[in-house]
């Protein structure tokens, strides 16, 4: 095993960061902002290793060689990196301490995930560069990860129901049509054997989109959970989970009688209310056992604790204009007008592009945790907002039962705090009942995805040692 670039800087002048997705969309987004902001806000000795997955050799690669070139530009051009550099600054000095490594994972292929996250936790990560800008990085071991970022998913989609867009635009308004459309035309029944990863019949199946979206996110994150727990004794702030929801997620959304999504024709924003509820009540009583169980928390463990464990985070993009949505050209460059246009008249929703779409997610995995904690952030659905001009920032999400913060709040307090720009029409104030049922619904729901994962595991387990 090669000796690795950060092995002798110290931890807290590290960051290690996963991004599942990373090939593409907000995902390569997310990488390219998180270097640009890594190397404004942090130390001058400090290393970003950004881990972004893709389903195969080559698409990694042309991942790292993606962010490779954003890197060069963005340390050969900012004038902030210059102003703190001085004027010996050397753009090569700052692009020597971004590594980007990648792993590939296939999310409705559960054994791929397993050696995925093998890989990480027990073995090493390759990125070979004949570029002197970059170090280059032969079989490293990863020694942690600070913040996983599940940003990689599909929609279900087939293209646009162009009955109900009109009936959208022409009931709800632009705006409204433009941020909870429900014109997306998609089939229910989609279905897939995560064993091997193929449709078909005669295996177990699982919701395929429900697989992508949360299934498999979920049961990589548990196995990277020993990168992710840090001793008592550690001054690092705990791991952190962040799941990538959607502003279009809503109460009507997803059904416990449906949990996998495969009876509706709305998968994708089911399994991202799926997503809301799991993320928000994952710090709840109700919860605790099935989530302790699943962080390997050991039930007898009483404080002073002996590691601490991921904290789990939430965040939605806003709406950006990707290809995860099929559009042909020509559609696609009028969806792009239309976002726009509904930002300007207002809407705070429409960040538009990926990088912008990035903002929340790079916030949530570069903020102080002593931010994190004051602001009671596990509780909150952060999202990338964007003004009239398209400057960014990130702004508390109403969720459906639950409100911003999981509270009860007065209308003078929502107003003061400007929480109601770009609410859902038709929300409904949150009340004591609604918040007592959210946790209900989250506690069953954290049963189920732990009984759900004890049981695929057993079937992985068995097709890995032969006798299935």
């Amino acid at each position: 095993m090669a000796p690795a670039p950060w092995d002798g800087i110290p931890a807290q002048n590290t960051l290690f960061v996963l991004v599942t997705g990373g090939n593409s969309g907000i995902g390569f987004g997310i990488g390219e902002r998180l270097i640009d902001e890594f190397l404004t806000t942090r130390s001058l000795s400090s290393h970003l290793v950004v881990i972004p997955t893709t389903r195969s050799t080559k698409k990694s690669q042309e991942t790292i060689d993606g962010l490779r070139r954003h890197t060069k530009q963005f340390a050969a051009t900012s004038q902030a990196l210059r102003a703190r550099g001085g004027p010996d600054y050397d753009p090569k000095q700052t692009t020597r301490r971004v590594h980007i490594l990648s792993v590939q994972v296939d999310l409705c292929n559960l054994p791929s995930v397993r050696r995925a996250a093998n890989q990480l936790v027990s073995g090493t990560v390759s990125s070979p560069s004949d570029d002197d800008h970059f170090v280059s990085l032969v079989d490293v071991k990863i020694p942690r990860l600070d913040s996983l970022i599940f940003n990689a998913g599909i929609g279900g989609w087939y293209g646009v129901d162009w009955i109900k867009l009109i009936h959208n635009i022409f009931t709800k308004g632009l705006v409204n049509a433009a941020t909870w459309p429900t014109y997306k035309g998609a089939l229910s029944g989609q279905v897939i054997d995560p064993i091997k990863g193929t449709k078909g019949t005669g295996a177990p199946q699982i919701g395929e989109v429900f697989c992508a979206n949360v299934f498999g996110h979920y049961m990589l994150a548990q196995r990277l959970v020993p990168l992710l727990t840090r001793p008592a004794s550690s001054t690092l702030p705990p791991g952190r989970i962040i799941w990538e929801s959607s502003v279009e997620a809503a109460l009507h959304s997803f059904s416990p009688d449906d949990f996998e999504a495969t009876k509706t024709n709305a998968a994708y924003e089911s399994t991202k209310r799926l997503t809301d509820v799991l993320a928000l009540t994952s710090t709840l009583p109700a919860s605790k056992p099935y989530v302790d169980r699943y962080l390997g928390v050991k039930a007898q463990q009483q404080p002073p604790a002996a590691a601490t464990p991921p904290k789990i985070y939430l965040v939605h993009p806003g709406v950006v204009q990707t290809t995860i949505f099929p559009l042909n050209a020509f559609m696609f460059f009028w969806y792009a007008v239309v976002l726009y246009i509904a930002r300007w008249l207002g809407s705070p929703w429409h960040p538009i592009t990926a990088y912008n779409g990035a903002c929340a997610p790079v916030w949530l995995a570069l903020q102080e945790q002593g931010c994190l904690d004051g602001a009671r952030a596990e509780r909150v659905k952060w999202g990338s907002s964007a003004d009239r001009r398209g400057e960014c920032r990130v702004k508390k999400t109403e969720v459906d039962g639950w409100g911003w913060e999981g509270r009860v709040e007065e209308m003078l307090e929502l107003k003061q705090e400007q929480k109601l720009a770009g609410r859902r029409p038709g929300a409904v104030d949150v009340t004591e009942e609604m918040l007592a049922q959210f946790e209900e619904l989250g506690a069953n729901c954290w049963r189920r995805m732990e009984a759900l994962r004890e049981e695929w595991e057993k079937r992985v387990d068995a097709v890995e040692s032969g006798l299935s």
